[in-house]
């Protein structure tokens, strides 16, 4: 028989993982009496957890439905499976749910011990992710994406090398501030201490962050939030495609599907205007593809030519 208390480890385990247990069911489970399994119980309730006992024949437990509850137990295999399902959320293209899923890897590794890292570790290298990469085909590593959120968590100093526009690597010394979804990549937005400025930083661009065990006591960042002063320096940068489209459908409407990536102004009520400046001509496509609605090209000329190429690929299927 397992001792105390990992025995009402297992039992707590449990309760997390079905949501009705009969008494007589728990107990074979747990190879113990039922007076035992009472016991067992009130040691939960006394750790806070509220088990709500059903008496009667075919009576038993659950933990109360919509309780407040202490941090939850998982095994070995479940924080594997919660490690490489928040790296997939990461890589996902579900609205909203990339940030929260960095914090919540941000929290799990840190505490993973070192056998289950590397187990983590095999199968995320060799896992080919199915979602949609960054425009240029890299993707941001899941283990550089969680060692930054810890940083920026801890208010640590963090240290990486960065590959600018043009190739050229350098070495960075920074104050990390907060991570940005934007488009299809990662931001970092951090004070450069080499530099003594604020920077944006491109994740896929960045190579072997660390932290150096330094804290420091946050700046004011000269903008309303990091996601502002991302977009600010993305204005500013010189690209080679800029884009202004009248689309047939609510400014509204359109700012729920691809208002991230653009600036959307009201025409009128079916009609705005959608701007925007891009790298290449791909992802604006896809993204007015996703809006389902009819839409007049004024700039450039080279948008309308690759919509006729691609629809022409379209037809022929």
């Amino acid at each position: 028989m397992a001792n105390t208390s990992v025995r009402t480890l297992r039992l707590l385990s449990l309760l997390q993982t079905h949501k009705y247990w009969p008494g007589i069911e728990l107990a074979d489970r747990l190879e113990v009496s039922g007076r035992t399994l009472r016991r067992d119980v009130e040691r939960l309730r006394e750790l806070g957890y509220p088990v709500q006992a059903h008496r009667g024949v075919d009576g038993g437990y659950q933990l109360t439905p919509g309780a407040a509850l202490p941090p939850l137990m998982i095994d070995d295999e479940e924080a594997v499976a919660l490690v490489v399902g928040m790296q997939a959320a990461v890589h996902g293209t579900v609205e909203g749910l990339a940030e929260p899923s960095v914090r919540v890897l941000a929290k799990v590794i840190q505490v993973l011990p070192p056998r289950l890292r590397q187990r983590v570790d095999a199968l995320r290298t060799m896992t080919v992710p199915a979602a949609w990469s960054a425009p240029d085909g890299r993707g941001t590593d899941p283990v550089a994406l969680t060692t930054v959120a810890t940083a920026c968590r801890d208010n640590e100093r963090l240290r990486f090398d960065y590959t600018a526009v043009g190739g050229r690597r350098t070495q960075r010394h920074t104050e990390p501030h907060r991570l940005v979804a934007l488009g299809r990549r990662w931001y970092l937005v951090a004070y450069d201490l080499d530099r003594h400025g604020w920077r944006s930083f491109r994740l896929d661009r960045l190579v072997d962050p660390s932290g150096d065990g330094s804290r420091f006591r946050p700046r004011e960042l000269p903008a309303a939030d990091a996601a502002e002063f991302v977009r600010a320096g993305m204005d500013q940068a010189r690209r080679p495609h800029r884009i202004e489209v009248v689309v047939r459908a609510p400014a509204q409407y359109v700012r729920e599907r691809i208002g991230r990536w653009c600036t959307v102004e009201t025409i009128d009520l079916r009609h705005c205007r959608v701007l925007m400046s891009a790298d290449s001509m791909e992802w604006p496509i896809m993204g007015l593809g996703t809006l389902n609605a009819e839409f007049d090209v004024i700039e450039p000329e080279a948008l309308r030519d690759e919509l006729r190429a691609w629809g022409a690929r379209f037809a022929r299927v």
